[in-house]
């Protein structure tokens, strides 16, 4: 049936295209010459692609970059086409023995093949410009964002000569602020040191005091020549050798061994806005993580545009598009029931993507009792991988939409790193229970990872106690935190159960605060004869005294630590302060 609707299908004047060239010689090397001349625009177009790619305004001017080599082969094709259909207009091409109807219709009809192709190229070029318009605008509008994050933050780390407060002034508020004596204040506002100090001050609400005046008029344009200028110290040390590898790095490589600039600033919003080091990743990094990523919608618009673009001129030539979607309606149906789960898969990972369910890197446990970290999300499968690296568990993306999945990281700043132990019966619980805070207040300033960033989260960074940026320990925290927390558990058989808990930033960061804990504790528990019991019977013959003599001669410096540190909320009632 599709095939006999297909045979019906009027081709309209396409079946006068053969005639005409088949009319004329001289057309028929009017139309080889210009497919000849396409082929050889095609040809330099894609030398001179590779050329753009390996010269330096294609990183540092990425968009520009791209526009130009999208407009390049269709300006040169639109220019060849249409100085053949101006000659054709002259009549030269035509033989003589044709008559003067004969030859205005076969002009017609050839100048409308040569703009048939024009139509086409015009169609394919904006289709492939106006994603390269949006991804620019795309990106101009993340350039704010990181421009909005270097405020928050008072600058980034690679700033140099204080940049932040060349553009900015900190104004200091106009009355006291909580949290500070008032003759506190007015001595700190007289010294420069006491300004530092102020700026960098945060309630135990965690909210900073004070605001900010603009120095220059255009903050931001000079922010952005700022970055510009570590994008160019950036690129000159991947092209002098000047970087790990201890290589120069060829502009224009496959894969790719440099970051274009709009790369550079997404590896550096990934990575917190620390710096790119040259040659830090392996070549081709950046698209080898983005592969399996469907396309967006930006990427599919150009594949819309010119499928119009046909149809449109289909119609120009007369084509019934009504009976040829007719015909080809039970191939769709056909092609869409072989594609169910394809499409199933796809549209679970645009609902994914959409409702940020989950994402890359967020530590999830599945309905099976897996437990890791989102690796990948593809529009087929999903990746999670083990968190020890053990495995990679391979789920189609369609499953994850209905199942229950616990997300460790959505949302969730605060994550408990609990830690339990037990003490003898002989020690007081209540100075046990202030040891213990003492140690949480330990962890809370010691504990840090490897970029000296503190993994428990707290309402005031302890770096802004001396005059330094906040690691970020006391961002986003939108609820009032009290902590460490100790808690008495129980009466065991041979000891008395504590339990003591800070929160820490995220999912993973709690091992490294167990074990830290863990450590700070033994140190303080042997400094103070806070004895851990062995899980064994012990038949005391007059020892016990002695023992407990042994344990209260630290009776002072246990109780100078309950003065110091307190008992945190423990044996207050609901209406203490």
């Amino acid at each position: 049936m599709a095939e006999e609707e297909l045979s019906q299908i009027s081709v309209g004047e396409f079946e006068t295209v053969s005639q005409l060239l088949a009319s004329s010689e001289s057309l028929q090397i009017a139309f080889f010459m210009m497919v000849i001349g396409i082929i050889a625009i095609a040809i330099g177009y894609k030398k001179f692609s590779s050329w753009v790619g390996s010269q330096e305004f294609y990183y540092k001017r990425p968009h520009f970059a791209r526009f130009l080599r999208r407009a390049v082969l269709p300006f040169f094709a639109i220019a060849l086409i249409t100085t053949i259909n101006v000659y054709i207009q002259t009549g030269v091409l035509f033989d003589e023995e044709l008559s003067l109807d004969a030859e205005t219709s076969a002009q017609e009809q050839f100048a409308k093949i040569l703009n048939t192709f024009n139509i086409l190229v015009i169609g394919y070029t904006i289709s492939h410009l106006i994603p390269i318009i949006l991804t620019k605008r795309e990106k101009s509008i993340l350039e704010k964002d990181d421009f909005d994050s270097w405020f928050e933050m008072r600058g980034f780390s690679d700033d140099k000569d204080k940049f932040f407060h060349t553009l900015y002034k900190w104004v200091p508020p106009k009355i006291v602020p909580e949290d500070i004596e008032e003759e506190e204040f007015n001595n700190l506002i007289k010294t420069k040191e006491g300004l530092q100090y102020l700026e960098n001050f945060r309630t135990t609400k965690g909210n900073p005091i004070g605001g900010y005046e603009k120095l220059i008029d255009k903050p931001f344009e000079e922010w952005k020549k700022s970055e510009r200028k570590k994008y160019d110290k950036y690129f000159q040390n991947c092209v002098t050798g000047n970087n790990q590898s201890g290589r120069k790095l060829n502009p224009g490589a496959k894969p790719d061994e440099i970051f274009p600039i709009d790369v550079w600033r997404e590896e550096k919003r990934q990575q917190g806005y620390d710096p790119i080091i040259p040659s830090s990743r392996p070549p081709g990094y950046a698209k080898k993580k983005r592969e399996g990523l469907p396309k967006s919608a930006k990427q599919v618009l150009p594949l819309g545009i010119f499928l119009a673009t046909i149809l449109a001129t289909l119609a120009w030539w007369g084509v019934d598009l009504i009976v040829l979607a007719t015909a080809t309606g039970g191939f769709s149906i056909g092609l869409g029931l072989a594609l169910q789960e394809t499409m199933q898969n796809y549209f679970a990972y645009i609902m994914i993507r959409k409702d940020k369910i989950f994402i890359e890197g967020d530590r999830v446990q599945l309905e099976t009792g897996y437990n890791g970290y989102v690796h990948k999300i593809t529009p087929r499968v999903t990746y999670i991988r083990d968190a020890l690296h053990e495995s990679i568990a391979v789920i189609p993306t369609r499953q994850l939409v209905n199942a229950q999945i616990v997300n460790y990281s959505k949302e969730n700043k605060l994550v408990p790193a609990i830690v339990k132990v037990g003490v003898s019966y002989l020690n007081n619980p209540r100075q046990v229970a202030s040891i213990l805070v003492k140690v949480g207040k330990r962890g809370m300033k010691e504990i840090v990872d490897i970029k000296g960033r503190h993994l428990v989260r707290q309402n005031r960074c302890p770096y802004l106690d001396k005059n330094k940026p906040s690691c970020g320990c006391d961002k986003e925290l939108h609820v009032e935190v009290t902590q460490p927390v100790v808690r008495f558990n129980e009466f065991n058989d041979s000891s008395l159960d504590f339990s003591m808990w800070l929160y820490v930033r995220d999912y993973g960061a709690q091992f490294k605060t167990k074990t830290d804990l863990r450590m700070i504790m033994y140190e303080e528990f042997k400094k103070y004869d806070i004895r851990i019991p062995w899980p064994i019977r012990t038949i005391y013959q007059g020892d016990e005294k002695k023992e407990f003599e042994e344990i209260s001669k630290l009776d002072s410096d246990r109780d100078q630590v309950i003065d110091k540190f307190g008992l945190g909320d423990i044996g207050r009632g609901e209406g203490d302060e």
